[in-house]
């Protein structure tokens, strides 16, 4: 199976390559299945249910969220509505929607796919994630109902997506890191068959600072001072991901390579 990932769609930009491009990317991929991270995707805080609609119909089969999942506040409900968006699985008890869903792929196969809240760096505490990925690991192990397994491991250390990594190893066919919107270089199969990347970047405007407007960073940096709100860069967004390929009798992963078109990234190269 190819499983196509793309990172942390960021506003309006982020949006628009998704509308217009994210269809012609999964076919000249041949991807069978696309999980998108669109916590970003409103305003740069959150996801409305309206823009998560668009970019299911742009051809998203999942949308994960992150630390921002309910910023925007209709999404509290629009959750509960829309099976193919998830929520971090170790977020709080009380809140609304999934962490990890078995969806429908092409020819009858089924693939699992999950997230996960990191704990370092963190401004609110989570839940343990290393305890609520082994729960879903042991309900779902490969080579038995599901066919493929991604997990979108959503925070700031490196560390610690790092450790995610190695921890699932060999049961799950990928581990994603997302959040910090910069694509690293470590795009690797671990030695038991899991594809993993510590962050697969953003899907948004690039000449910016992790996909804000620059001027507001840049004076907080420059004298410890705000004058204002973050607002999305507006210029052409890159649509940042990875391709991962896996064998559908064993659940591992064969290949993992990154995807990066469009915008600042142009000279990056394709997958």
């Amino acid at each position: 199976m190819r499983l196509l990932y793309l990172g942390d769609v960021v506003g309006r930009s982020g949006r628009k390559a998704i509308a217009e491009r994210l269809r012609g990317l999964r076919d000249r991929l041949k991807a069978d299945f696309v999980v998108v991270n669109g916590e970003n995707a409103t305003s740069g805080a959150g996801l409305s249910p309206d823009h998560a609609k668009q970019m299911l119909e742009a051809g998203a089969d999942v949308l994960t969220l992150g630390d921002h999942a309910f910023d925007q506040r209709e999404m509290l409900s629009g959750i509960e509505r829309e099976p193919r968006l998830l929520r971090p699985v170790n977020f709080s008890k009380a809140a609304p929607g999934l962490g990890a869903r078995v969806f429908d792929a092409p020819g009858g196969r089924k693939v699992l796919v999950a997230q996960v809240l990191g704990q370092v760096f963190m401004k609110r505490p989570f839940d343990d994630p290393f305890s609520a990925v082994d729960a879903i690991l042991r309900q779902h192990p490969m080579g038995g109902m599901v066919q493929a397994g991604l997990l979108d491991i959503h925070c700031e250390a490196t560390s610690e997506k790092m450790a995610m990594g190695h921890f699932c190893d060999g049961r799950i066919s990928a581990v994603v890191g997302s959040h910090t919107h910069v694509p690293t270089a470590d795009a690797m199969v671990l030695p038991a068959g899991t594809a993993y990347i510590t962050d697969a970047g953003m899907c948004g405007d690039y000449n910016s600072v992790i996909g804000m407007d620059k001027d507001e960073p840049l004076r907080r940096f420059i004298t410890g001072m705000g004058k204002g709100r973050f607002q999305p860069a507006s210029g052409e967004a890159s649509l940042c991901g990875v391709l991962i390929e896996t064998d559908d009798k064993t659940g591992k992963a064969r290949a993992i390579q990154p995807v990066r078109e469009g915008g600042c990234l142009t000279a990056a190269g394709n997958a």
